[in-house]
Formats: C-alpha cells, sequence, structure tokens
C-alpha cells in the first residue's frame, strides 16, 4: 500500500467519523435525521430491547479490544502502522452507522420535564456535552487522535512525534473529559424514553469498563506521571474517582 493510498485512506476515515459523530448528536436529540432514537420501525419491547443490547455491546466491544496494545500488536503485523489509528476510526464509524441503521425505537416515556426553564436547562447541558467532547479531543492533540498527525509523518517520511503527558484545561479537572461530555450529552434530556434509557444506561457501562482498560494501559505507557495524576484529580466528575 502506497503513502498516497495510505494518506487518502486516512483522511476517508476521519470525514467519515466526524459524519457518524454529527449523526450521532441528531440521533440522539431526534434531529434532522429520518432514523433517530426514538424514531424509526418498530418492534416488540423484548426483540427491542435485545437488539439494542447487542447493538451498543458491538460498540464497546469493537472501541475497546481494537484499543488494547495487544490487539494493535497482532494488527500492525499485516496492516501499516501509520494508518492503525485511522482503520480504528474507521471502524469505530462504522460501528455507530450499524447502530444507527438497526436501533429499534422504545419511545415510551420514562420522564418528561415539563418545565420550560428547566427543559431548555437540560438542553443545553447537553449542547455543552457535545461541545467538551469536541473541544477535549482539541486539547490533547485532536489529529493524533483521529489518526491523521501519523499519516502525515508517513506521507513526509518522517517519524511520528511521540505524545507527552500534559493537562490542559478540562484534564486538570477530570481524567477523562472526553466521556464526560458524553455522559452529559446522553443523559440531559427532558424527554427519556425507554430507548434513551437503554442507550444511556449501556454506553455508561461501557464507558466506565473502557476506563478500567484505559488506565490500565496509560499507567503502563507513562508510569508514575499518570499515577500521580489519577491520586490528584477525579475520573469524569471533579474530585471523584480520585485513585488511593
Amino acid at each position: 500500500m502506497g503513502r498516497a493510498i495510505r494518506f487518502f485512506f486516512a483522511i476517508s476515515a476521519y470525514f467519515f467519523f466526524f459524519a457518524s459523530f454529527l449523526y450521532l448528536i441528531c440521533f440522539m436529540q431526534d434531529l434532522l435525521v429520518p432514523r433517530s432514537i426514538n424514531v424509526g420501525p418498530k418492534a416488540s419491547i423484548f426483540i427491542a430491547v435485545l437488539i439494542n443490547l447487542c447493538l451498543v455491546a458491538l460498540f464497546g466491544v469493537q472501541h475497546s479490544v481494537m484499543a488494547r496494545p495487544s490487539f494493535k500488536a497482532a494488527l500492525t503485523r499485516f496492516w501499516p502502522e501509520a494508518i492503525e489509528r485511522s482503520l480504528y476510526v474507521a471502524m469505530s464509524a462504522l460501528a455507530l452507522c450499524v447502530l444507527f441503521r438497526f436501533w429499534c425505537p422504545m419511545p415510551v416515556l420514562i420522564w418528561t420535564v415539563e418545565t420550560e426553564w428547566l427543559r431548555n436547562l437540560l438542553l443545553c447541558l447537553a449542547g455543552l456535552g457535545w461541545v467538551i467532547v469536541l473541544i477535549s479531543t482539541f486539547l490533547i492533540n485532536h489529529f493524533e487522535l483521529f489518526g491523521l498527525q501519523q499519516v502525515w509523518a508517513d506521507l513526509r517520511l518522517r517519524e511520528t512525534p511521540q505524545s507527552i503527558f500534559r493537562e490542559p484545561l478540562f484534564y486538570k479537572l477530570v481524567r477523562h473529559p472526553i466521556y464526560t461530555g458524553f455522559l452529559l450529552a446522553f443523559w440531559s434530556t427532558p424527554d427519556m424514553s425507554q430507548g434513551h434509557l437503554l442507550f444511556s444506561v449501556g454506553m455508561t457501562a461501557y464507558i466506565f469498563i473502557g476506563i478500567r482498560y484505559e488506565e490500565r494501559d496509560l499507567k503502563t505507557n507513562l508510569g508514575e506521571v499518570y499515577v500521580e495524576y489519577t491520586r490528584r484529580v477525579g475520573m469524569v466528575v471533579p474530585g471523584v474517582g480520585r485513585a488511593d
């Protein structure tokens, strides 16, 4: 696979993921898209729960397994290292698209907030969550996170710069602000349907399972500097989840 092809693949994967991220926002907010968390083909409650749990599990397994160092090491035996991250990004976007396509709405409401100011507050918190997710990717290294820095270095026949540990802005408050943003976005809704609740519970479970493995890898890669960081800074809520 030539460098130009690798570069084209990485760019395509990036925009594929970015489009799926925008669709996820609309999917969760029931905005502008033909199929969303509460809109789509109907199914019995049993079938809907079964299918939806499988879809959340599929995303969680893909997202977590492909991020593990052992999987990366095995993958790069036959896949170019320069676009290993881009493949992860593309497969994450594909997993989201599968979820969008096959999600079975469960529109019965668990709660609804009728007070206008409180509805608006919850919608603003959801919007804030999405903004935190996006900003947090740039606070570390957006282009490395999505595989563009690696493929740009590959195109120029240069080594990819080594990542360094930093604590910019949100990272001074919580160790995983991207997950904080997602949790805000998933749970801040004035109209919580059965399907929305199932999605939020499933994704929350995945987030905390994923954090466990992610932090293990970070401690291995970064050593004592990250261990000390976990003692000072909360996990996804400021001051909560600090290591002993």
